[in-house]
C-alpha cells in the first residue's frame, strides 16, 4: 500500500507543479508575444495555445514517468529520483518554451530593422535591391 501512496502522491505532485510552471510560462511569455504581435487579442490567443502545449507534453512526460520503474534500494529513494526526474522535465519544458519565445521576439525584430532598413534607403532613393524587378536573378539584362 506504501507504493500506491506513493505513485498517487508523486502523481499529484507533479501534476501541481505542472501547473504552477504552466502558468510561470504564460504570465512570462506574454510580454514576449505582446511585443512580436502589438494585437492583444493575438497575444492571448498564442499565448493560450503555447500554455495547451506545454501542458500535454509535459503531463504525458510525467504520466509515462509515473508508471516506470527505477531501479533503486527502497521506494522512498524510487520517489525521490522519479520526482528529480519530474523536475527536471519541467525545468527542460519551460528552458525550452522561453527560447521558443525568445527566438521568435528576435526574427520579429530583425523583420522590423529590416523593413526600416528598406524604407530608410527608399526615403534616400537608393535601390536596396540591385536586381530589377521585372528581371530574374540569373539573367543578363539586355541594352
Amino acid at each position: 500500500m506504501a507504493s500506491m501512496t506513493q505513485y498517487l502522491v508523486l502523481l499529484a505532485l507533479s501534476v501541481v507543479l505542472t501547473f504552477i510552471v504552466g502558468r510561470l510560462l504564460v504570465r512570462a511569455g506574454e510580454p514576449f508575444l505582446q511585443e512580436v504581435f502589438h494585437d492583444e487579442k493575438v497575444t492571448r490567443s498564442v499565448n493560450l495555445l503555447l500554455s495547451v502545449l506545454f501542458h500535454l507534453v509535459t503531463l504525458g512526460v510525467l504520466a509515462i514517468i509515473s508508471v516506470t520503474d527505477v531501479p533503486a534500494d527502497n521506494d522512498l529513494q524510487g520517489f525521490v529520483v522519479k520526482l528529480g526526474v519530474v523536475l527536471l522535465t519541467l525545468g527542460i519544458a519551460y528552458g525550452i518554451s522561453m527560447l521558443v519565445l525568445i527566438r521568435v521576439r528576435e526574427r520579429r525584430r530583425a523583420a522590423e530593422i529590416s523593413e526600416h532598413v528598406q524604407e530608410r534607403l527608399a526615403d534616400r532613393g537608393i535601390n536596396s535591391n540591385p536586381t530589377p524587378p521585372d528581371q530574374p536573378l540569373g539573367e543578363p539584362g539586355r541594352q
